[in-house]
Order: C-alpha cells, then sequence, then structure tokens
C-alpha cells in the first residue's frame, strides 16, 4: 500500500523558514519533518511513498536526490585532478519515493487527484507532511479493512484553532465542520486510509480535501474515525517547531518509534 504525502502548500503560518523552502522540508533535528513521518511509516512496513509537491518543489527533488550527501559522511578526493566522492558508513533506506508536481496552487484535493496513475486501483495511505505521531499505522490500516468504507481518518482529541469531527457511536464520521463553543474538540490529524473510489469524488485543482471531498464522504456515511489517543503534534508556528526540536534533543521524542 503506497502513502501519498501533501507536500505542496505555501507554509504562510511558519513564513519565516516556509520562505525559503517548503514546509515538510523544516527540519528537526537537522532532518525535515517530511523524513521524520516517512520513518514513522516505514517503521510498520509501508515503503513505497508519493510526494504531492508544489511549492519549492525543486528543493524536495534536490533533497532525495542527494540522499547520501545529506545522510552520510563524505570524503571528496581531487588528487587525480578530478573529484572522486567516497560515500562512508552510507545506509540505505527501503524506500522507493516518487515526488510529484502537482501544480503550485492546487488545493489539497485536487493534488490528491492528481496523483491518480501513480497509485492505481489500490487502496492507500494518505496524510499531511507537516505532523508527526505515534499512531499504529498496523492498527489503523487493520481497522479500515474491517468496516468496508471508503475511508478512515485518525481523530484524536485537541483544544486547538482546527475543524471539529462529529463522530456517531459506531465511529462512523457524520460531518466535518468549524470548532464551535462546547465541542471536545475531535480533528482529523491525517494518517487516513482510503480506496481507490475517493478519487471519483474529488472535481479539480479547487477542491479542499477536508471541505468538499471528505465532508460529502462523511455525507454519505463513508467515513469512519480511528480514535488515537496517543502522541500527535502539527508544526504550523515557529513555536511548534521549536517544542519539536526540544523533544528531539531530549532523546524522548514520542514519534520516534524506528530503531537507529
Amino acid at each position: 500500500m503506497k502513502v501519498v504525502i501533501l507536500a505542496g502548500g505555501f507554509g504562510t503560518r511558519i513564513s519565516e523558514e516556509s520562505h525559503l523552502r517548503p514546509k515538510p522540508m523544516i527540519e528537526i533535528g537537522e532532518k525535515p519533518i517530511l523524513w521524520h513521518i516517512m520513518k514513522g511509516y516505514s517503521a510498520y512496513g509501508f515503503n513505497e511513498f508519493v510526494i504531492c509537491a508544489g511549492y519549492k518543489q525543486n528543493v524536495i527533488k534536490e533533497w532525495f536526490s542527494n540522499y547520501f550527501l545529506y545522510n552520510s559522511d563524505i570524503t571528496f578526493d581531487f588528487t587525480e585532478n578530478r573529484e572522486n566522492m567516497i560515500v562512508h558508513g552510507q545506509y540505505y533506506e527501503p524506500w522507493k519515493v516518487s515526488v510529484i508536481d502537482t501544480g503550485l496552487n492546487t488545493l489539497t484535493g485536487g493534488r490528491v487527484k492528481r496523483i491518480r496513475k501513480y497509485i492505481g486501483n489500490e487502496p492507500f495511505m494518505l496524510t499531511y507532511g507537516d505532523g508527526v505521531s505515534d499512531v499504529d499505522i498496523a492498527k489503523l490500516r487493520k481497522f479500515h479493512e474491517s468496516h468496508g468504507r471508503l475511508v478512515t481518518m485518525t481523530a484524536y482529541n485537541i483544544d486547538q484553532r482546527f475543524g471539529v469531527l462529529d463522530i456517531a457511536e459506531d465511529g462512523r464520521i457524520k460531518e466535518l465542520r468549524e470548532k464551535a463553543a462546547g465541542d471536545e474538540n475531535q480533528i482529523n490529524i491525517g494518517y487516513m486510509v482510503c480506496q481507490p473510489e475517493v478519487f471519483d469524488y474529488i472535481s479539480d485543482d479547487s477542491s479542499i480535501l477536508e471541505k468538499d471531498v471528505m465532508a460529502t464522504l462523511a455525507k454519505l456515511g463513508e467515513v469512519m474515525a480511528y480514535k488515537h489517543e496517543g502522541f500527535w503534534k502539527c508544526m504550523d508556528t515557529v513555536r511548534e517547531k521549536q517544542q519539536l526540536e526540544m523533544m528531539w534533543a531530549s532523546g524522548k521524542a514520542p514519534w520516534k518509534i524506528w530503531e537507529d
């Protein structure tokens, strides 16, 4: 099952960093947050990624193109009047990564629509490129396969600025809407699983994933909630980046579920 990661937005809330690079390439512990997200999926055996790029997509492509250069010790030997680059202790991630230009101004649903040919007629994982979590991906997949609906969305309780989910007793998401007084603030944190039929509900580049696509599917009874009670944090601001940096530097980052 492929993992689709939305990584094409402008990242305006963290413009102090994103004016130089796309938000998923902002580092936590000297590695892009995109790398952290991928490592989490890879820990559960999901190693094929489709990255929906847009704004400053060349930064993402260049980073993967020079993966060993950025992640290994290197010797540059010029003694024979030519450059000889020697990579020391190189580690091969078991990844296949497709970085797809989904347009500069395309909205989130439209970005998903544009990568349809890279997915084919298969279920796929879908998440955002700016949040880290310790979601159990294996249990998420098992839950999705158990209920037979088109989408599983990971729900999380948090007191922040995001839109909320109305969830029925059977776990079905009835509605996606703006936050109101008295809400328990269950939000969609990404980490979704989708059937390929989802593509048919995306009209064009102007489609917004949550407000248009998922809201429609919820009203049709086709979205189920997988409730997560562990860790999740979005990197929307410089302050949130600093908080994640501190967790990583402590050696106790909750989302680090992989072995070194």
